[in-house]
């Protein structure tokens, strides 16, 4: 499959998930599965909307109807749609909340302000400090001195 081909389906779907209300933020072709696999995750335009299953259907049916409509892919293909999900770090409330309990690492500073790592399980963060499980101790860190907190698997 050429590169323009590609190129052309890119510029499709990116256009189609706009006039919808949605970014295109990855974009993969599998032309080695027959039929062809594309897999096109999105998000909304409205960062405080997140993309629901419903979204993703919808769009799928719009972009699937644009391809068909095109003279761009003469070839059957399996169109996949999905979002974009949530990243390994924690940066919003509404995350803090959500992994109450996960296992997290957090890079922060000490009071010589040398970068610490510690783990444990989320349980709080509050406007003054992070709180986290160790092994059934509480260890509060000042959200001041908090660099990052990154969701781990249970061994790390």
């Amino acid at each position: 499959m050429s590169n323009q081909t590609v190129s052309e389906l890119k510029v499709l779907t990116a256009k189609s998930a706009t006039n919808y209300g949605f970014d295109v933020t990855d974009f993969k072709m599998f032309t080695h599965l027959n039929p062809l696999s594309i897999q096109v995750n999105i998000r909304h335009k409205n960062p405080d909307k997140k993309v629901t299953i419903d979204d993703c259907s919808i769009l799928s049916q719009y972009i699937d109807e644009a391809i068909q409509g095109s003279s761009i892919l003469d070839q059957p293909f399996n169109l996949e749609i999905s979002s974009e999900g949530i990243g390994d770090f924690l940066t919003e409330e509404k995350d803090f909340q959500t992994f109450k309990g996960f296992p997290v690492e957090v890079s922060y500073q000490d009071l010589k302000k040398i970068q610490q790592q510690t783990n444990g399980l989320l349980l709080k963060r509050t406007d003054n400090e992070l709180q986290i499980n160790q092994k059934g101790k509480t260890q509060r860190i000042p959200v001041e001195d908090v660099i990052q907190v990154r969701l781990t698997t249970p061994a790390g």
